[in-house]
């Protein structure tokens, strides 16, 4: 197959276009056209800089800004037609400017290269990905601020190894995802920070003889300055893998919230109840109410890591400066940003809308001895007793409880004092829930109070 214009896209070096198949596996413009208006604002500033050093004219410049924002306004409506003979946004936009404008259009890719283009396209369009994540990211985090402080003084049973371990507050487990995507919000932020050096006037790999002025465009775009490195600059995709670093760790966070949602919401735990516009039912069992929206996030992270992994793969093996393979950056980045996005959403609307069993909680929470830490505190604390003694007479009791088919605090006087007779009525003050939560006042512990301290300074850190 010959195509005249992507013959001259590629200048006189080739005397004939490319066959189906190198076009198939040439063209990325299938899935880069998504960053036309990152594409289209490069060219603007990159325009505006050309007339303001002198290099085109002032009306050049005018003209090729009026034609950039028509093709723009095509894209936005639907009407522009994308070629894959065209092979790529770049080629594509440029194309379309050339038959709006006609010579002037040629002046535009004066003093750059596809290679730093493409690399400031892609690093636009990375950081306004940061930023909606950012957005997204807090959104979840009020969700479960209301949560928790709605909460702070329930009490539930908290786990290790999914067994019961010590009563804590529903809100102090909001408040533990709280600082989770709070790690989350400054990986984020951190990197839109670290990556903000814009590409664009390294040219092809060494610079330009052309007086351009890097740092205006750089000011345009919103970077806080040029890359210092031109070579460094058009090879660089560690924006890309930073994203999808931070973009993994999150969705693993996103996971584990979802497993528990999964469990909390079934018949064996009834923990939470989920609204009807994050569940499904069955086709069959009529009684089911399935937590789909929490197991399509638990799966959505195998291809959020999966695209962290393929593009690491990409850029491994790859020398300075530019090679084709790093066309292969993107496809994973939309994808796993696309699924990142959507499951904040899900994530948040969930929580949001998802009522905590206040009763089932505290039921379950004083099931499972879950206050021996308690009773082996108390034993060190008023009977003096060295912490693994009163681990030894705890478990003693807790198997006496296990016997006789109840739980410590069913437990009498004269049972408690077969273990050591020193024990007093007191101690059934300490193996009460709400007792054990109340008393858990260290900084970061359960204690409502503690809880409600944590809700107030994440209000004030969010705004």
């Amino acid at each position: 197959m010959t195509d005249k214009t992507s013959n001259k896209m590629w200048g006189g070096r080739f005397a004939a276009g490319p066959d189906a198949i190198m076009e198939a596996i040439n063209a990325s413009i299938g899935f880069d056209k998504r960053m036309a208006a990152q594409d289209i604002a490069g060219s603007r500033a990159h325009a505006a800089m050309l007339a303001a050093t002198g290099i085109i004219s002032d009306s050049d410049a005018q003209t090729i800004r009026e034609g950039l924002l028509t093709i723009l306004s095509e894209i936005d409506s639907g009407s522009f037609e994308f070629s894959t003979a065209l092979e790529d946004i770049h080629m594509n936009v440029e194309a379309r400017l050339s038959t709006l404008i006609g010579e002037p259009a040629g002046r535009l890719h004066t003093a750059r290269s596809r290679n730093d283009q493409v690399a400031t396209d892609f690093k636009l369009w990375v950081r306004d990905q940061l930023d909606a994540t950012q957005a997204g990211l807090m959104a979840l985090m009020r969700a479960l601020l209301g949560q928790a402080e709605a909460g702070a003084d329930w009490v539930m049973p908290g786990f290790t190894h999914l067994q019961t371990a010590q009563p804590v507050t529903w809100g102090h487990h909001m408040m533990a995802y709280v600082e989770m995507f709070g790690r989350d919000l400054s990986r984020v932020r951190d990197a839109r920070l670290r990556m903000n050096e814009s590409p664009l006037g390294a040219a092809a790999l060494a610079g330009t003889s052309f007086p351009i002025d890097r740092h205006a465009t750089a000011a345009s775009l919103g970077f806080d300055r040029p890359a210092a490195n031109s070579l460094d600059a058009v090879s660089d995709r560690d924006f890309a893998l930073e994203f999808l670093g931070a973009a993994s760790i999150c969705a693993m966070h996103l996971s584990r919230f979802a497993e528990e949602l999964v469990i909390w919401s079934s018949a064996q735990f009834r923990f939470v109840a989920l609204s009807d516009r994050f569940s499904t039912g069955s086709s069959i069992m009529p009684q089911k109410k399935n937590p789909d929206a929490a197991e399509l996030i638990r799966a959505k992270v195998g291809r959020i890591f999966g695209a962290n992994v393929a593009l690491m793969m990409v850029m491994k093996g790859l020398p300075l400066a530019y090679s084709k393979d790093m066309q292969e950056d993107k496809e994973q980045v939309f994808d796993a940003a696309d699924n990142l996005m959507l499951a904040l959403a899900a994530m948040e609307g969930m929580v949001r809308d998802m009522s905590g069993q206040k009763e089932n909680l505290a039921a379950a929470a004083g099931s499972g001895f879950s206050t021996a830490t308690d009773l082996a505190d108390w034993l060190v604390r008023v009977l003096g007793l060295p912490f693994r003694e009163a681990h030894h007479i705890t478990g003693s009791l807790v198997a006496l409880a296990e016997k006789n088919g109840c739980d410590l605090p069913d437990l009498t006087l004269e049972q408690m004092q077969t273990a050591h007779d020193a024990i007093t009525q007191d101690v059934f003050d300490v193996l009460g829930v709400e007792n054990s939560v109340n008393s858990r006042t260290s900084y970061g512990g359960t204690a409502p109070a503690q809880v409600r301290a944590q809700v107030a300074l994440w209000k004030e850190r969010l705004g």
